[in-house]
């Protein structure tokens, strides 16, 4: 939906009913200075008609694709509505108007421009309800989106913290199988020289047998 948009909308949809109703106060004139005047004022108002439409359809094709193509076909009537106008200003310009068709114009003008005022009203209450709807889907599919993003964001988080306590983990073991490699040097050494201590200590003792040997025989047969 775009405020700006229903804002020009809201204005031409004013302007041109207007234009209407000084179109048929100019058709029921004679001439003169009040016709001129009157042809002035249509005239002033078709330029500044022809710059809001200008500024409705840049502002719609600015917008995203689903919404453009609803205001552009609403700007197409518009830019007919208006090239209604602009016919009946040659009309009343060129004259064409006899005092009989202009007594008709009096008479059925005020109420086709009350009708077009009214249509216009309707029309404009009818796009901006569209306009709403269509505000509202966006709105959620908004919504959505920022919600994916959100949830996108918060796995990446908790991906990002599993990595740090994979590589924490991966740190560990690495500090582990260094601990395991040292204590498997410990307990090497530990076997080596406990190894070494057996042997010695049996070679003492064999030397010690064969000392008391040695001295049990000279005591006996000595």
């Amino acid at each position: 939906m775009s405020n700006v948009f229903e804002g020009y909308e809201r204005q031409y949809c004013e302007l041109s009913a207007n234009l209407s109703k000084i179109c048929t106060a100019a058709g029921a004139l004679n001439g003169g200075k009040q016709k001129k005047q009157k042809i002035s004022e249509i005239k002033a108002g078709i330029d500044e008609a022809e710059a809001m439409i200008r500024k409705m359809d840049l502002e719609a094709r600015s917008l995203q694709p689903n919404i453009k193509a609803v205001l552009l076909a609403k700007l197409r009537e518009y830019k007919s509505d208006l090239n209604n106008i602009k016919s009946e200003v040659k009309k009343i310009v060129s004259g064409n108007l006899n005092p009989s068709a202009r007594d008709e114009l009096l008479e059925s003008g005020m109420a086709d421009a009350m009708t077009a005022s009214a249509d216009q009203r309707e029309r404009l209450m009818m796009s901006t309800e569209r306009l709403n709807k269509s505000g509202d889907r966006i709105k959620d599919s908004r919504r959505t989106m920022l919600e994916t993003e959100e949830l996108g964001v918060s796995i990446l988080q908790d991906l990002h913290s599993q990595r740090q306590s994979l590589l924490h983990g991966h740190d560990t073991l690495h500090g582990v199988d260094d601990n395991i490699g040292k204590s498997k040097k410990i307990l090497s050494n530990m076997s080596r020289r406990m190894n070494r201590n057996k042997c010695v200590t049996i070679i003492i003792v064999m030397v010690l047998v064969l000392a008391i040997i040695l001295i049990l025989y000279f005591k006996l047969f000595k």
